[in-house]
């Protein structure tokens, strides 16, 4: 406890004196919001205890052609969670930004969590379960249209198939949106990576734009670039963002509004 306290001071460090702060962050950002990991070790048991797939079947873009309804069944039960509320991390990084201490928030999270907590700049890698599309005619649909749908959603004006504007396997990043992204990294000063164990690529490969002064590593277990981070904290990334010691930054406590 005492080393990971050492460790806030050093980031709040950090976040202080940098010019040009960026957060890139993964599904253990929003874990905390209960909405669970599907690329887990539980996620990968359920998907196939339950669907008799795995979870990068189930979302890729060739399961969704051949089996549409067993697509949209995954894909309602466990990548929408209308419920969820921000966690104290998605809180103190739109404080953060609020205050002009974070110039981006880079998410590979589909689940808008982010804007939810009032982040204005956030670049969606992985798109966003809250907007949809006929895949027909291209017109927009809300999140609420596919929850009050049965089994495949079919536009109302055209009758093609609606889908979620997220990013399957198989399919290409929107290049516009990673351009975005190794944009604001080429450009950081501090990197701050959360949640994430850096195994999804080619979001992770991002981190090799990165030439800033500081990287920063929160998460839980350890990743692929911990030997590259001038400071690596193990724990959950919205008590470590969440601390006192963050929050002093911007005269707030976040853990107690969350």
């Amino acid at each position: 406890m005492k080393q990971q306290t050492e460790q806030v001071k050093q980031l709040n460090h950090y976040i202080k004196i940098s010019k040009n702060t960026v957060f890139f962050g993964g599904a253990g950002v929003s874990t905390e919001s209960g909405i669970p990991d599907f690329r887990s070790e539980n996620g990968l048991f359920k998907a196939k205890k339950v669907y008799g797939y795995s979870p990068e079947e189930l979302l890729s873009r060739t399961f969704f052609n051949h089996e549409p309804e067993l697509f949209f069944r995954y894909y309602r039960e466990n990548l929408i969670a209308p419920d969820a509320k921000p966690n104290a991390a998605h809180i103190a990084l739109a404080k953060l930004e609020q205050e002009g201490n974070l110039q981006a928030v880079i998410t590979q999270n589909v689940d808008g969590l982010h804007q939810a907590a009032g982040s204005k700049n956030v670049i969606e890698l992985h798109g966003s379960n809250h907007r949809q599309y006929c895949m027909k005619c291209k017109i927009k649909y809300s999140l609420e249209y596919i929850l009050a749908r049965e089994i495949i959603p079919k536009c109302e004006k055209c009758g093609g198939v609606v889908r979620p504007e997220i990013v399957l396997y198989e399919e290409q990043l929107d290049s516009a949106v990673t351009d975005s992204a190794i944009r604001v990294i080429s450009e950081a000063e501090l990197l701050i990576v959360g949640g994430t164990s850096l195994s999804v690529y080619p979001a992770a490969g991002m981190l090799r734009y990165f030439s800033g002064g500081a990287l920063v590593l929160i998460n839980k277990s350890e990743t692929a670039a911990d030997s590259s981070a001038q400071l690596v904290v193990r724990g959950a990334i919205g008590k470590v963002l969440g601390s006192s010691l963050i929050c002093k930054i911007f005269n707030t406590n976040i853990s107690k509004q969350n």
